[in-house]
């Protein structure tokens, strides 16, 4: 492969190739793909690397440790007391070629077997040094580790001198090595783990199974040229005190060499260290087959190292860890093996085919085509997870999620139970609420097929509801009897529709869908809290009247009704008990009493009132302010991490504590929760059972299917729109989902609800996304400087099966629950709704909106797309939304469910006005488009299998284990042989003086390829 070249001319007729554009295939890369691309079932190890650095302390030798790394590197301060924050290793290229040069003279040995770091230095220095250098170097390379752990270690000759050493071996000290004070015997190293390194709680921040690779380096006054050995043990061995903790060390480098260069010696063993923790790197030290594997893992580290010009930063500045890094596997998708490091980088020009990761929704939504195929495959599906479900949930982090979950749940049930109450002459209230959400909750979490999602009443429902118990008044027509005959009919719908496997519809529904959909809900969420708190102020008005300096002025007084109006002398009390009016003191009464006998108040504070909306601003806004602090407290720099991690999962409960406590503390009368306190239908002249016959036409039995229709429209587009976003890929659940199970269950639950009389339950989407962000499960053991890394969600079952049974037994509760202000309730679901916006990429764009183009964030969508095509989509969908706003705040709420089917429309017309290029950045591609884009990706594929034969013939030629050097017509890059080859410049430039074997190589004329 060739990409464009240009030749420039210069004096005396020599030519210099410039690459343009070229993605030229290394012999070291290729050597790599063959070596990185053997199928190997077990992983990689993390390596743990410690650098210890040869100290002369006094006239004795001893290694200190001077840094480790994990992922980050860590060093030991100038002070010698402490480690340094985590930051990114910043290398001198010089020091990268230095290395280079080091394995390719020095000693490599892989696969040894050693037991003992004795055994092992003996291994190295067999037939590598001369004799008189080999007791030497084991003498050094044998003294004692001093690890940041340990306290340095002063001994004089006297102290040496009454150890329990031989004579022979005192004689060798003084005598052999003059130059040295030595210790006590050529192994100072101690065999076995000091109780130090055991006790040692860095361990917590290292993987289990990790190993180590140890880095030696130091200047010794008995060598003139370094010593550099290089070895990896056919299996990791626990070397005594080499390593700080007891970890077994997997590889070993040791850099030893003539004084006076001790600067560039640690460089290069830094250089060696960051190597050993890359993870491209790491992989291949552990599959590298002899010398020239780790050299090509050098030259391909090399291709994406980033130079920092020296003079447009400041060296001394200690890099940030970043918040996430690329894996390796990324990296290897991302940087093609061989591609030059301005490609590498992001210096270079962009890919063309560079494409986001596809949105795919998985196997569940593939349409069978059997009966009640998709319904089969969810159970199947799901059946071997059952009994993880339940005891994966005995976790610390399902407490506060219950917690949460549950307040958000019966503040839900008391909202939605008082408006149904209101909307149907209380056949369905609080009451009902409360059961028909312990009910449909704990029998949907037992048995569904995505647990996590909460079921809950919704605002179309209410508005059905209240539309239908007005039509049956009109009309003469029992409401129960015929809301009964719905529910029936709706059921048998929602099965029609999983005997069908229907649900494969909402593969067509996108991002643009999805967002439109959940940012409409978080809205909602939103806007309600802040209407409930702002109509605190019109119940207990703010006394703007109020005027300090007239405080005498202000009175209350009772004044006794005019006898002669009284119809007698007498008056009865609440109690039916005779009360004589004159002889009251009405200047004794209470404000109720004096109202309550008939009195009436005058006087300007007759009409106060305590600041209570105050009070209950205060409560909202701290209860939603303290959530969100705490929930971030996690990342601050306080406490250790696992009170950290507990702050974090437990803020919401201790926000609502903390101002519980504050509101009764203060006394006032805020609005407080009211539970039903007894256990039957709100209204006297129901019961439990709805009978279906009796009082209704036979034909309502029959025409009730037409208004089951849009029912069931409404909870398939409402319950199956949730459970996508519920199912995200983002969230990385590994149980998978069941749409067709939890749909038949819906199903089942609303014949079950219409029987008893209890409302209707759906998906909730805001509820369902806080339930998934309280259980969210992020890495224990991080390497130092490394965030921790989202591993997924805690799915069971118990956390909502606990949150529905304590609704149910909330009416036992109402003593306790009596003291929750509502202000804190809506304070809950303010942070609810702005929490479900978090992570969705709509909102994201709205914000770009108000910032300069220099501010804007880093998105992704923003390197590939046009800004003002990024303005244009989002307006788009601000414009859906509000339709979609404006729609449900009128009657035309009821058909909100047609209008997600809209979305749908709208999107497919942004095919028209949008490239699949763009839409791909900003939403997904729709199936057929998916299906469209493989099709051209195969048949691109047969046109190049056809062109390999051409191909095959050059890459044999230039096989990197081919013995056959590169012919001088070949096209070699040059900046390879100047960076990879350490040929000099002027070999390329005056080939005719130049000595070099390489000069040939590197010298080829270029041929022009067409």
């Amino acid at each position: 492969l060739i990409g464009s070249v240009k030749i420039t001319k210069f004096s005396g007729g020599v030519s210099l190739i410039s690459c343009l554009n070229l993605p030229f295939l290394s012999p070291a890369a290729e050597r790599l793909r063959y070596i990185l691309g053997e199928d190997d079932d077990m992983p990689t190890p993390t390596l743990f690397t410690e650098m210890d650095t040869l100290q002369h302390e006094g006239d004795e030798l001893e290694w200190k440790e001077s840094a480790r790394w994990v992922k980050f590197e860590e060093k030991v301060e100038e002070g010698g007391e402490r480690w340094s924050k985590p930051h990114v290793s910043t290398l001198s290229l010089h020091s990268l070629f230095e290395l280079r040069t080091c394995l390719q003279t020095g000693t490599v040995l892989l696969d040894l077997d050693g037991y003992s770091l004795p055994q092992i230095v003996g291994e190295i220095e067999e037939g590598m040094i001369s004799p008189d250098l080999r007791e030497k170097i084991s003498f050094v390379l044998l003294r004692k580790h001093r690890h940041q752990t340990k306290k340095p270690i002063h001994r004089s000759f006297a102290d040496m001198g009454k150890s329990s050493s031989s004579a022979s071996e005192l004689f060798f000290l003084l005598c052999c090595l003059p130059g040295h004070a030595q210790s006590r015997s050529m192994n100072d190293i101690a065999d076995t783990p000091s109780t130090d390194q055991l006790k040692n709680k860095f361990m917590k921040k290292i993987p289990r199974d990790a190993e180590a690779s140890n880095v030696l380096v130091g200047e010794v006054d008995f060598l003139t040229k370094p010593f550099v050995a290089f070895v990896r043990l056919a299996q990791a061995t626990t070397l005594g005190g080499l390593t700080e903790v007891p970890v077994p060390t997997r590889f070993l480098f040791v850099l030893l060499g003539p004084q006076g260069k001790a600067k560039s010696y640690n460089e290069i063993g830094r250089a060696i260290a960051t190597l050993m923790v890359d993870d491209l790197f790491s992989d291949v030290a552990y599959k590298a087959r002899d010398r020239e594997d780790l050299i090509a893992g050098i030259d391909e580290f090399l291709d994406e190292v980033i130079v920092l010009p020296p003079g447009e930063w400041d060296p001394k500045i200690r890099i940030e860890p970043p918040k996430k890094v690329p894996s390796a596997e990324k990296r290897l998708d991302m940087y093609p093996l061989g591609l030059m490091n301005g490609t590498a980088g992001g210096g270079g020009g962009l890919v063309e085919d560079e494409m986001p990761v596809p949105h795919e929704l998985g196997e569940e939504l593939a349409f069978t085509g059997r009966f009640c195929g998709g319904l089969f495959l969810d159970i199947k599906r799901k059946l071997p997870w059952l009994p993880s479900d339940f005891y994966e949930g005995f976790h610390i982090q399902s407490i506060s999620a219950v917690l949460f979950i549950y307040l958000g749940c019966i503040t839900n049930a008391i909202t939605f139970g008082g408006l149904l109450g209101d909307a149907t002459d209380n056949y369905q209230g609080v009451m009902e609420s409360f059961l028909g959400t312990a009910l449909a909750g704990t029998v949907f979490c037992l048995f569904s097929g995505q647990p996590l999602i909460i079921l809950s009443s919704t605002g179309p429902i209410l508005i059905f509801e209240k539309l239908l118990f007005e039509f049956s008044k009109n009309n003469g027509i029992d409401y129960m009897e015929l809301r009964l005959w719905i529910g029936i009919h709706s059921c048998l719908q929602c099965f029609i529709l999983v005997a069908t496997d229907a649900s494969y519809i909402i593969k067509y529904m996108t991002r643009f869908t999805e967002e439109g959909f959940s940012s409409l809900i978080s809205f909602i969420f939103i806007s309600d809290a802040i209407k409930k708190m702002v109509g605190a102020f019109k119940y207990y008005p703010i006394n703007t009247d109020f005027k300090p300096d007239y405080v005498t002025a202000y009175k209350c007084e009772c004044l006794a009704p005019d006898p002669k109006l009284m119809p007698s002398a007498t008056l009865c009390n609440c109690q039916d008990m005779p009360l004589n009016v004159t002889g009251l003191d009405w200047s004794q009464l209470s404000k109720k009493e004096c109202l309550k006998y008939g009195g009436s108040l005058v006087g300007k504070s007759c009409k106060y009132v305590p600041d209570l909306a105050l009070m209950s601003f205060i409560l909202f806004f701290g209860t939603y302010s303290m959530t969100v602090s705490l929930k971030k407290f996690k990342f601050s720099r306080y406490f250790p991490t696992k009170l950290r991690k507990l702050i974090s999962d437990f803020s919401i409960f201790m926000s609502i504590m903390t101002f519980v406590g504050l509101d009764m503390l203060m006394g006032l009368k805020t609005p407080k929760l009211i539970v039903p306190t007894e256990f039957k239908p709100t209204r006297p002249d129901r019961g439990w059972l709805v009978m279906p016959f009796g009082k209704n036409p036979w034909w309502i039995y029959l025409a009730s299917f037409v208004p089951a229709l849009l029912v069931t429209i409404l909870i398939f587009m409402d319950q199956q729109i949730s459970a996508v976003i519920v199912n995200r890929k983002e969230n990385k659940l590994k149980k998978g989902c069941g749409y067709h199970l939890d749909l038949f269950w819906v199903g089942v639950l609303m014949a079950a609800c219409s029987f008893m009389g209890l409302p209707w339950y759906v998906a909730a989407t805001v509820i369902s996304i806080a339930h998934i962000d309280s259980l969210k499960m992020e890495s224990e053991s991080s390497a130092p400087g490394e965030q921790p890394q989202f591993l997924g969600v805690r799915e069971q079952r118990l956390t909502g099966i606990l949150v529905f049974v304590l609704t149910g037994v909330s009416i036992f509760l109402a003593p306790v629950l009596q003291f929750i202000p509502m202000p804190v309730l809506y304070g809950v679901f303010l942070y609810m709704g702005v929490a479900s916006l978090s992570g969705i990429q709509f909102w994201d764009r709205i914000k770009l909106y108000m910032m300069p183009s220099k501010h804007q964030p880093d998105f992704s969508f923003l390197r590939h797309v046009p800004l003002r095509r990024v303005h244009l989509f989002t307006l788009v969908q601000i414009t859906c939304l509000a339709v979609l706003w404006i729609l449900k705040s009128t009657f035309l709420a009821i058909i909100f469910p047609v209008m997600i089917l809209g979305l749908m429309g709208v999107r497919k017309m942004l095919d028209m006005v949008f490239s699949q290029h763009d839409l791909a950045w900003l939403d997904d591609l729709l199936p057929e488009k998916e299906k469209k884009k493989k099709e051209d990706d195969k048949k691109k594929g047969k046109d190049k299998k056809k062109a390999k034969p051409d191909d095959s013939e050059d890459e044999d030629k230039y096989h990197p284990y081919s013995n056959c050097s590169p012919s001088s017509e070949s096209d070699v890059d040059r900046r390879y042989c100047v960076l990879k080859l350490h040929i000099p410049y002027k070999d390329l430039i005056y080939p005719s003086v130049a000595q070099s074997q390489w000069a040939a190589h590197c010298q080829a004329t270029p041929r022009h390829r067409p």
